[in-house]
């Protein structure tokens, strides 16, 4: 069914795929004794943005994927970032205020994940207003989805921001929390319970909605990292600045790395709502994936970030 689709469009859906299914070969790891997150420590909030502090952490993982491997030393200067993800609501301000198309409206179709056959189908009407499809309709306060990494690009353009670059996200999403499996530790369930929206139960076949959502969930619906920033783990993938590959931290430079100067696909962060123990364990904080600039799903949006000024001003 996928043969008259456009071959980039097709491409995106299927690596996006292709990585999850390598990952699920690999199967998941037990989990070490869990840390419990500290509280934020939040020196500046203004206008829905955290100041993270700029340091020093170890990027990747040595025991995982192939592409998270090596870890690494990595130095990253203060930056601001979106405590949670885009909104519907915010994405729906930005095209009211420019007549901006989504890729998607563009296409006219877009990739939705088909619950009933467990699989992944192209969907006509399928944008960032009907995530599913012309019969769904998305929340004002859930993350914007079906957005492509131009679409996420010129939204933030439009808001005064960019896109945060690959290390600045997994530092931002650690909290603090040093060589931690999972943003809040080493548990994937604290006290027995899940903190982050990932799919419960057997993945495709039964989702027990045990977090409270079966889906994407209203963002901010559970406790923030160490750094004030809710929703990097779960809910929906993030898209990152940097074009992907698959080796780059052998060669990446210590200080500020934003990846590759060109590639086919950028990188994108943080797993979904579609993440399940059986299937894959990308929500962990070092789990990388990719897609083509033009993808669309309805498991993928973006949060923003922005430089921070010398007098600290915005």
């Amino acid at each position: 069914m996928f043969t008259r689709m456009p071959t980039n469009k097709v491409r995106g859906l299927l690596l996006v795929l292709a990585l999850a299914l390598l990952a699920a070969s690999q199967g998941c790891r037990g989990e070490e004794a869990g840390v419990a997150p500290p509280r934020a420590n939040v020196r500046a909030e203004r206008g829905g943005m955290v100041l993270v502090e700029g340091g020093t952490f170890r990027m990747g993982a040595d025991d995982e994927m192939p592409d998270e491997a090596p870890a690494h030393e990595v130095e990253v200067k203060s930056f601001w970032m979106d405590a949670r993800e885009v909104t519907v609501g915010e994405f729906a301000k930005f095209v009211e205020a420019t007549g901006y198309r989504t890729d998607a409206e563009r296409f006219g179709w877009s990739g939705v994940f088909d619950r009933e056959a467990g699989e992944w189908v192209r969907v006509d009407g399928a944008d960032w207003r009907r995530p599913e499809g012309p019969n769904s309709k998305a929340a004002a306060d859930e993350p914007v989805c079906q957005v492509s990494w131009r679409d996420a690009s010129e939204y933030a353009r439009w808001a005064g921001k960019r896109l945060p670059t690959e290390a600045e996200w997994e530092y931002a999403a650690r909290g603090g929390l040093a060589g931690r499996r999972y943003a809040w530790g080493d548990e994937l369930r604290p006290q027995g319970r899940p903190v982050a929206n990932w799919w419960q139960g057997e993945f495709p076949a039964r989702d027990t909605g045990e977090d409270g959502f079966k889906g994407r969930a209203p963002v901010g619906s559970f406790q923030p990292n160490g750094h004030g920033l809710y929703d990097v783990a779960g809910n929906v993938w993030e898209w990152c600045a940097d074009w992907y590959a698959r080796d780059y931290y052998a060669a990446s430079p210590r200080e500020n790395p934003a990846g590759p100067d060109a590639g086919e696909e950028r990188v994108i962060r943080g797993g979904s709502w579609m993440c399940a123990e059986n299937f894959c364990s990308n929500y962990r904080v070092a789990a990388r994936s990719h897609a083509t600039p033009d993808t669309g799903l309805d498991n993928l949006g973006f949060r923003c970030a922005r430089d921070q000024e010398v007098d600290g001003r915005q």
